[in-house]
C-alpha cells in the first residue's frame, strides 16, 4: 500500500511539473541581440550531501539554447575510509524558473550507490561484501548561475527515498558556469 502512494506521488509530481511549464501565464523572452542570454547554460560543480549522498563532482545542462527551463545533471561520488567505500551516481532531470542569474530548480531523479565494505575480518574472509541500490531523489531549491560565467551557487532541498523510506535531506554545491 505505502508503495503504491509512492508511485502515485510520484507520478502526480511529474504531471504537476510538466502542467506548470505549459500553463504558464508569461513567458519571459529575452531580446535576439543579447547573445549572453540565448546560450545554453553549462555548470561543473562540487556539491556536498545532494543527490550525490556525501560528496560528488557534477555536470549540470540546459536541453535547449536558454539559460533557464528543461536540463538535466549527471555526477560521480566517491568517499572511502577504514576499507569501505560508496561510490554514487547521481542523474536527474531538472527544470530552472526564473530569469538572468536567480532560479529556483526543481529536479526528480535517481542515484545509483554502491557500498564496499572491504574485508570481512571477523571470519577473516577476505572477500569484499558489496551492496548496490537505486535510490530516488528530488531537489528543490535556489541556484545562482551567472550569465557571463562565473562561480556558480546551489542551495537544496534534496528528498532521497526508496520503496520503504523517505529521507528528508540537504545540498550545497560551488562550481563554475561557462
Amino acid at each position: 500500500m505505502r508503495k503504491h502512494k509512492f508511485n502515485q506521488a510520484a507520478i502526480l509530481l511529474v504531471f504537476a511539473f510538466f502542467f506548470f511549464h505549459s500553463s504558464k501565464a508569461q513567458s519571459v523572452r529575452y531580446s535576439k541581440t543579447d547573445s549572453t542570454l540565448n546560450t545554453r547554460a553549462q555548470n561543473v560543480y562540487i556539491e556536498l550531501g545532494g543527490p550525490g549522498l556525501l560528496f560528488s563532482a557534477n555536470y549540470d545542462t540546459r536541453f535547449s539554447q536558454r539559460r533557464d527551463g528543461l536540463g538535466g545533471r549527471i555526477g560521480l561520488g566517491f568517499i572511502a575510509s577504514g576499507g569501505a567505500s560508496v561510490v554514487t551516481v547521481p542523474f536527474q532531470l531538472n527544470y530552472l524558473l526564473g530569469k538572468k542569474d536567480k532560479y529556483f530548480e526543481i529536479g526528480l531523479g535517481a542515484t545509483y550507490a554502491s557500498f564496499n565494505s572491504g574485508s570481512n575480518f571477523l571470519s577473516f574472509d577476505t572477500t569484499p561484501v558489496t551492496s548496490n541500490t537505486v535510490l530516488g531523489t528530488m531537489t528543490f531549491g535556489y541556484r545562482y548561475q551567472p550569465v557571463d560565467g562565473g562561480f556558480n551557487f546551489r542551495a537544496s532541498f534534496n528528498p532521497i527515498f526508496d520503496s520503504s523510506n523517505f529521507v528528508p535531506y540537504f545540498g550545497l554545491s560551488f562550481g563554475y558556469t561557462f
